[in-house]
């Protein structure tokens, strides 16, 4: 009995779903109506306004065109009109003129024949007959006013539904990746006149090659592009590549997307690795504070708050805090003493690599460089040969250096809002810069024997940090051209060992 029950009570939950489901589909059909009913009487009286205004520019260019006709036969019958009155005056005049030279005939009286005679010589010579052109001023031809719309007709029989517009093609070769702006180009397969604009999509993916379908990110759309080609300005690369497609619409529909092109947008990413920093630092992924009431006690709050804020998933070389087991060194007090220090999470083992920091406003000292692994717990960037770094200090007085291994070289320029830190590893070479007129500040050569962390000191204020950023072009064209220079470096010019 209770096997039947439950068996039944299976029959019945699935009958519930099933007709759920089709209640589901028969609301869907009903939408799916009132859709195609209300679809079709918006396009209805579209067509409709459409139609009107065809039919009212027909009606103005047909109304200007019997304008010009009636102007015309008005001017004619005018020249006519005048004509004809001149030539029935002149005919008149004529016509007596010559019954009373007939009449004169008959007188026989000499000396008023010899009269007659002399005023009808006189009248002939004055009479406007004589002087009359008997050619027509303006002819009946008509002909310079006629049409002949057949070419019209064929282009008017030849309106139909708009076509939807092909997919354009993005050219590979046009398309731009410089100082994180990223300008792709395309073009239509052939002519089109009824193209009104463009849509760009693009998105972010670690993956090369074509999109792939369940790719885990979607598309972000920029709409209303009137050329062929956009730039997209101020991304961040933190992915490997990005995806493009563009699709043509005109003003009615969007076609096809164009095939998907991928661009490499490779740079250094990295957060501040909060596990290497000194206690008295808040750490967060893009941004540290000096923090004078941080210690021990706290460091197990600190912990869990940490663990918490941590954003997204940690890349493979981070490792979170309560996962170390506490003997390894990197454990809270990495740094300790006056070494107001933390590092960022990635080592820089090749290639040329940029990133920029910016410090608040009433940062009192702080220090932007890079260090190896080793650098002791006590130790403060620039004063070991392990690091490099240019140091800031608004305390007392105000001095802006670059440090290494303990030597400073004052820099005699002024501290900028932002610093941009660019890092040749396999060219020995670590140079700063104004972050926004790309000035160069001051710039190491050496040798690294040993992968490099950017590292940070901030000591009464905090920096922030911008990473996922190609290296500016403009610091590229700058290396270029010091290449073999060594320049004012040379006082620091030590290969550590």
């Amino acid at each position: 009995h209770g096997v039947q029950k439950e068996a039944l009570q299976r029959i019945i939950s699935t009958l519930a779903n099933k007709n759920d489901e089709i209640q589901n589909f028969i609301d869907t059909l009903n939408q799916t109506l009132k859709g195609v009913q209300e679809n079709s009487s918006n396009i209805l009286s579209e067509l409709d306004e459409e139609f009107d205004s065809l039919y009212s520019i027909l009606d103005e260019v047909k109304e200007s065109m019997i304008n010009s006709i009636k102007q015309e036969q008005a001017r004619k019958s005018q020249e006519l009109q005048s004509q004809l009155s001149q030539c029935n005056n002149a005919l008149e005049n004529s016509e007596e003129l010559l019954e009373f030279a007939t009449r004169s005939l008959d007188i026989k009286e000499a000396e008023e024949f010899s009269k007659a005679a002399r005023q009808i010589k006189d009248r002939v010579t004055m009479a406007s007959a004589f002087r009359l052109s008997l050619k027509p001023k303006v002819s009946d031809n008509m002909t310079h006013l006629m049409v002949d719309f057949s070419q019209e007709r064929q282009m008017l029989q030849t309106l139909k539904f708009l076509p939807v517009p092909k997919a354009p093609e993005i050219d590979p070769v046009e398309c731009l990746v410089a100082d994180n702006a990223v300008t792709v180009a395309w073009r239509m397969p052939e002519e089109d006149n009824k193209i009104d604009h463009f849509i760009l999509e693009y998105r972010k993916t670690n993956f090369d090659g074509l999109p792939r379908v369940k790719d885990e990110r979607c598309w972000d759309i920029i709409d209303n592009i009137k050329g062929t080609e956009y730039t997209l300005s101020g991304l961040r690369f933190d992915s490997k590549y990005m995806n493009f497609r563009v699709r043509a619409c005109n003003k009615a529909v969007a076609g096809e997307c164009s095939d998907p092109v991928t661009l490499e947008t490779k740079a250094l990413n990295f957060s501040l690795d909060s596990s290497s920093s000194h206690l008295n630092l808040r750490v967060e992924d893009t941004c540290v504070e000096w923090d004078p009431t941080g210690g021990k006690g706290q460091e197990n709050k600190v912990k869990g708050k940490e663990n918490k804020g941590r954003s997204g998933t940690p890349s493979p070389k981070r490792t979170s805090v309560g996962s170390r087991p506490p003997a390894v060194r990197g454990s809270r007090d990495r740094f300790t003493g006056e070494s107001y220090t933390v590092l960022g999470d990635t080592a820089i083992e090749s290639g040329q690599h940029y990133w920029e920091v910016k410090a608040q406003k009433d940062c009192k000292s702080y220090s932007v460089g890079v260090a190896y692994k080793t650098l002791g717990k006590f130790d403060q960037l620039g004063k070991t040969n392990t690091s490099w770094c240019i140091h800031v200090n608004n305390w007392l007085q105000n001095t802006f250096a670059a440090k290494h291994n303990n030597k400073v070289k004052a820099l005699d320029v002024t501290v900028p809002e932002r610093i941009g830190v660019f890092c040749d590893f396999d060219g020995g070479q670590l140079s700063f810069y104004d972050a926004n007129s790309k000035q160069l500040l001051y710039s190491f050569k050496t040798k690294f024997t040993q992968p490099v962390l950017p590292g940070f000191m901030v000591w009464c204020g905090g920096l922030s940090l911008s990473t996922g950023m190609q290296v500016p072009s403009a610091v590229r064209t700058l290396q270029k051209s010091e290449n073999g220079m060594t320049g004012s470096a040379s006082s620091l010019n030590i290969v550590t060992q």
